[in-house]
C-alpha cells in the first residue's frame, strides 16, 4: 500500500495468508517541501525519487502497489438511477455521470458501485467516482518512474474505510464520520452499514494548525511542528489555535449531517474516528467531542492486524497507527 500525500509518503507491506493478516514492513518518507499542492505532484523528480528511497530503505522487494488519490480533482457522489443491472450500468453511468461532474467527461476517469439495488422496482443507488484523468496519469507514471507498477488507484476515504472496517465492528444502525487529516487536505467519509452516505474533500489541514501556531507565536516552521507533536516550547498553547483552524471543519461537518437528514439517509452522526498524521493534535480530539457532542476516538488500523512489535522499534506503534490508516487501507 503507497500513500502519497502533500507532507510524506508513506508504504506498508501486509502478508495475506491461512493465519490472517500481518503487518511485516512499512515505512515514512522524509517531509516533502511544497512537493504536492492539493493533491497535484509539483515536483515529479523529488517525489519519485522519495518513493524509491523508501523501497530501497526498508528493502521492500514488491513492486506492485495499490495506491490513492484525493482532492479536488476526485468527485465521489451517490446518486439515484434507474434500475439496471451491472452490465447495463456500465452503459448509462456515462450519460449520467456527465449530470453530476462538473468536469468535461471526456477528461475524467469513471468508476461505480451499485449499493442499493433494492431500494424500490424501479431506482437503485449507485456510489459515482470520477477523477480527472490527467492526474490518474500522472499519479501512475510518477509510480512506474520509480520501477514500481500500480494495480489499483483508489480514493483516500475508502482506503480509510477499508482500514477501519477491517479493525472495527459497527452496529448495522451506527454512523460513523471517519476524519483523515492530512497536511492540506482532510477526507471525511459518513458511513453506515459499510456504505458511504457522504464523501468530500476538505482544504484545511495541518498546515492550516502550524501557520496559525507561527503567525500567533512568532516561531519558524520547525518549533511550530514540534509544539503540534507535543515536543515544542511548553510557552505555546497550541490548543486553541487548532480549535480555530478546525471550526471550518465542524462547520462542514454539520453540513454534512444536514444534508444526511434532508436526504433520509441518516439523523446524525454515532462517533467520529479520526485518522491521519495530525489526528494526535494536542486539544483537536476534545474540542470535536465538545463541538458535535459525540464520542471522537484515534484510529487504531493495528488493532486486528498482527505485527512484530520489534517492527516499530524507536517509534510507537500507537503514534505510527493513524499515519498508515491510508496505506493499511490500500
Amino acid at each position: 500500500g503507497l500513500d502519497i500525500g502533500s507532507s510524506s509518503i508513506k508504504v506498508v507491506e501486509i502478508l495475506h495468508d491461512r493465519s490472517g493478516d500481518r503487518l511485516i514492513n512499512y515505512g515514512v518518507s522524509e517531509p516533502l517541501s511544497e512537493a504536492i499542492v492539493d493533491g497535484e505532484i509539483m515536483d515529479r523528480q523529488l517525489v519519485h525519487e522519495a518513493i524509491a528511497n523508501l523501497f530501497d530503505s526498508r528493502q521492500i522487494k514488491t513492486k506492485t502497489v495499490a495506491t490513492a488519490v484525493s482532492g479536488r480533482a476526485v468527485i465521489v457522489k451517490k446518486i439515484l438511477m434507474d434500475r439496471l443491472s451491472e452490465e447495463d450500468a456500465k452503459e448509462a453511468i456515462q450519460w449520467e455521470a456527465e449530470q453530476h461532474v462538473p468536469y468535461d467527461i471526456n477528461d475524467v476517469s469513471l468508476d461505480f458501485q451499485i449499493i442499493n439495488p433494492n431500494m424500490d422496482q424501479k431506482k437503485m443507488q449507485v456510489l459515482l467516482v470520477a477523477a480527472k484523468k490527467d492526474m490518474i496519469q500522472s499519479h501512475a507514471e510518477i509510480i512506474r518512474e520509480a520501477g514500481l507498477t500500480p494495480m489499483i488507484i483508489d480514493v483516500d476515504s475508502f482506503a480509510i474505510q477499508n482500514a477501519v472496517e477491517a479493525n472495527y465492528d459497527f452496529r448495522p444502525d451506527e454512523v460513523i464520520a471517519l476524519v483523515n487529516i492530512g497536511a492540506e487536505i482532510t477526507n471525511v467519509n459518513i458511513i453506515q452499514n459499510q456504505v458511504p452516505h457522504f464523501t468530500k474533500d476538505l482544504s484545511v489541514g495541518s498546515n492550516s494548525f502550524v501557520e496559525g501556531i507561527q503567525r500567533r507565536y512568532n516561531v519558524s516552521q520547525i518549533e511550530a511542528l514540534n509544539a503540534l507533536r507535543g515536543r515544542g516550547d511548553a510557552g505555546i498553547d497550541v490548543a486553541p489555535i487548532v480549535q480555530t483552524a478546525c471550526e471550518e471543519l465542524s462547520v462542514q461537518l454539520d453540513r454534512a449531517i444536514a444534508y444526511l437528514k434532508s436526504s433520509g439517509d441518516a439523523e446524525k452522526v454515532d462517533r467520529i474516528i479520526l485518522s491521519g498524521g495530525s489526528a494526535r493534535v494536542p486539544g483537536l480530539k476534545e474540542f470535536l467531542n465538545m463541538r458535535h457532542q459525540v464520542p471522537v476516538e484515534v484510529v487504531n488500523p493495528l488493532q486486528k492486524l498482527s505485527y512484530d512489535p520489534g517492527l516499530f522499534s524507536g517509534d510507537d506503534a500507537q503514534n505510527m497507527g493513524p499515519v498508515l490508516t491510508v496505506a493499511i487501507g490500500l
